[in-house]
């Protein structure tokens, strides 16, 4: 089975990722040598999902620094760190990974105030790194424990994209496909295009094609036919921000699976690692929903599909309440039912720096 990397270093201290934004019809990466590049790529989509965007971010921090030269003084150091990562954190407002990514290289240069400058840059390269090499792993447990969810012959729905190319190369909800197959289980994927960016058609039927996996790409819209059609054994999607009590914001389009799931009796399952729980937030009335580009609605790739003057509403998430939830898949095991109890039992509490409650 292929697999790709969605994010590298390179030797020559440069971050190249692959353009999101050009597949499924080319696949090209792009370096990024300045942290202006950085925010860019994740405002533009060019890197996204949430994991992703938190490993970019860790990166971006790294590329941010490099014009200090390789021995700034300690005053200099911290404050372009600040500088950095106030405007890294500016790039995109929901993914709760791109906070806890910045926050915890933030924390690491913090703990080191006693080393020299020069420590304290290989430190945070190396938090970047290992921040990296610990989203693989969490990706592998999450594919492992969800795929005893799936079964032989067993067909499945998604919506958006959540695998490799939303982490480090395995993916949150493609993981649990992924893992499904190499345990020798036969399986289909019925994947949502994701309007209005076409994500599930151009990047989640592209991984699945790549590890020859059965994909049939549907439009938004049939995904409750085929579920009354009896083609659909299970729902699994990704996330960008889950609250304390289970509420889950996914991509646009996410809560309206989950009520037709509900409304078949159809299992509804979230993938997604720990760093994308935030405990600070109570239930999902309190994730800030990112709007996008009405042009993305009235002129899609090109194509100009509404009229003139017409007003358009884009946001780019939607929330899906607890209750429609039947488990969450994370690298600790599976959340069900799913309620707050539940959550902060797996996720942790302030002593263990999971969360603040």
């Amino acid at each position: 089975m292929k697999s790709v990397e969605t994010l590298s270093w390179t030797d020559n201290g440069c971050l190249k990722m692959i353009d999101q934004t050009l597949l499924p019809t080319e696949l090209r990466e792009i370096d990024c040598r300045t942290v202006e590049t950085v925010w860019e790529a994740i405002q533009m989509l060019r890197v996204r999902g949430a994991p992703a965007i938190g490993l970019a971010a860790a990166y971006g921090v790294c590329v941010g620094l490099q014009s200090l030269g390789p021995n700034p003084t300690e005053k200099a150091l911290f404050e372009r760190l600040d500088e950095v990562v106030k405007f890294l954190a500016s790039s995109r407002p929901t993914a709760v990974n791109l906070f806890w990514a910045l926050d915890r290289m933030k924390a690491k240069a913090e703990s080191l105030r006693k080393a020299t400058p020069p420590e304290i840059l290989n430190a945070l390269f190396e938090e970047a790194k290992a921040i990296h090499e610990e989203d693989r792993t969490i990706c592998r447990a999450i594919g492992e424990h969800g795929q005893t969810l799936t079964k032989d012959g067993g067909s499945y729905l998604t919506h958006c994209n959540a695998g490799g190319l939303a982490t480090a190369d395995y993916g949150t909800a493609l993981a649990v496909f992924f893992a499904a197959a190499e345990a020798g289980k036969n399986i289909h994927v019925f994947a949502d295009e994701t309007r209005p960016l076409l994500q599930g058609a151009r990047l989640t039927a592209w991984e699945l094609q790549q590890r020859e996996i059965d994909v049939t790409v549907i439009c938004d819209s049939m995904a409750a036919l085929v579920m009354r059609q009896g083609k659909v054994d299970a729902v699994f999607v990704g996330a960008d921000r889950i609250t304390a009590n289970g509420d889950t914001a996914n991509k646009i389009g996410t809560y309206g699976v989950a009520v037709a799931a509900a409304a078949h009796n159809i299992p509804f399952y979230v993938a997604a690692p720990l760093s994308t729980f935030d405990l600070t937030l109570e239930s999902g009335d309190l994730i800030p929903i990112e709007e996008r580009d009405p042009a993305d609605v009235s002129c899609g790739f090109g194509k100009q599909t509404a009229p003139d003057g017409v007003r358009i509403y884009n946001p780019a998430f939607d929330v899906t309440p607890a209750t429609l939830i039947t488990g969450m898949i994370t690298e600790r095991g599976i959340i069900c039912p799913v309620n707050r109890e539940t959550v902060v039992r797996c996720v942790g509490t302030p002593s263990d720096g999971r969360g603040k409650l």
